[in-house]
Formats: structure tokens, C-alpha cells, sequence
């Protein structure tokens, strides 16, 4: 049966994972990794960016994902250091485009200009990005919360457990979404993270 709120969620999805995606591809240029753009990812063109398996399960879990970006760590001065700022960029571009979405919903309701189209697209914009920056720091590879640990600790790089979710960090990943896992352990930090940008805004804007 076909959501009409399909309508609002795919182009929410597309922006939010766009950005993160050429986040991740604009931090490893600017680290001297010309790797994405090689690759066509350097763009805000979703196109580049899309997973067809991702895209299925937009549709079948309301959920989805983008193509990972490329990138040649051999290229950065610093390798560790590199991925740390590469991995860092795309859950900290969803924080900040989750921001500036509130911002807009905010500027719409102070001048009246809210319509029923604007607050369904805005807030759901703004829920992908904040389920977006959080999913993607989880410690599980290949989310960027594994390349951040692993950056930051070597010793968990090497060690077997990361070794076997490397290998299957997909499959536990899907396996701890379907039983319903993988929402208890986020929402606590999304909800956090809900209330520091609603709070932060209405100092802005309403205090």
C-alpha cells in the first residue's frame, strides 16, 4: 500500500544522506585525498550518491542508507588523523543541517508563513538528520563510529572483535534493527540531541 507521507520522507532522506555523503567526500579532498572526486562524489547531486539496496529498504523499513564514499587514507598527511576528520564529517554536517532546519521552522512560525507541506517536509528533514548523525557513530563498522574508534584507539582496530564486525558489521547491523535493538540504544542520544538544538534555537529566537 502506497504511505503518502512517502512524498515527504524520500526527498527528506535524499537531502539529509546527500550531505552527509558530500561531507565525507569534501573532508577527504580538502585532506588531500582526491579519491571522491575521481569518483564523481564531490556533488550534491544525490544521483552519485544512491544504493539501490539502501533505497529498497526506504521503502520496505522506512529506512535507508547512501553508497559509502571512497577515499585513499594513503593520501592523507596524517592517516589516522585523516579518517578522523573524514568519518567526523558526515554525522556533524546531519547536526548541523538538523540545526539550520529548526532555525527555518522556527523563522516560519515567528513570521507566519508555517503551511501544513512546510511543517511535515521540515520536521521529518530534521528527525532523518538527527537519526542520521547518531546511527552513523555507532561503533560498528562500516558506520563512521567505527573508523572514529578505530582512529582513536588502534588497539581496537586489531583486536578480533572488530576484526569479525568487519567482516559482518552488515548483517549484526540489520539484525539489531529488525529486533528492535538498535532503536533503544539510539534514542536516548537522538532525544539529547533533540533537546540541545530545540534548546539552543529558542535562546536564539524566543528568549
Amino acid at each position: 500500500m502506497f504511505d503518502p507521507d512517502m512524498l515527504f520522507r524520500i526527498p527528506a532522506l535524499l537531502i539529509a544522506l546527500t550531505v552527509h555523503e558530500y561531507s565525507h567526500a569534501r573532508a577527504a579532498v580538502m585532506l588531500g585525498d582526491p579519491t571522491p572526486r575521481f569518483m564523481g562524489r564531490l556533488t550534491l547531486n544525490p544521483i552519485p550518491h544512491l544504493d539501490p539496496i539502501g533505497l529498497i529498504m526506504l521503502w520496505l523499513a522506512q529506512f535507508g542508507w547512501a553508497k559509502p564514499v571512497e577515499v585513499n587514507p594513503l593520501n592523507f598527511a596524517d592517516y589516522r588523523k585523516g579518517m578522523l576528520y573524514v568519518a567526523l564529517a558526515g554525522p556533524i554536517s546531519n547536526i548541523v543541517l538538523a540545526f539550520l532546519t529548526y532555525v527555518m521552522i522556527a523563522v516560519l512560525l515567528i513570521f507566519g508563513l508555517m503551511t501544513p507541506f512546510w511543517h511535515k517536509m521540515l520536521f521529518i528533514l530534521y528527525k532523518y538528520n538527527l537519526v542520521l548523525a547518531v546511527f552513523n557513530m555507532l561503533p560498528i563498522p562500516p558506520l563512521d563510529g567505527s573508523k572514529v574508534m578505530a582512529s582513536l584507539f588502534p588497539a581496537v582496530e586489531r583486536s578480533e572483535a572488530f576484526n569479525f564486525l568487519e567482516r559482518y558489521g552488515f548483517m549484526v547491523l540489520m539484525a539489531l534493527v529488525i529486533l528492535g535493538v538498535m532503536w533503544a540504544v539510539m534514542s536516548p542520544f537522538i532525544s539529547g540531541l533533540d533537546v540541545i538544538i530545540r534548546g539552543i534555537v529558542g535562546i536564539i529566537f524566543f528568549s
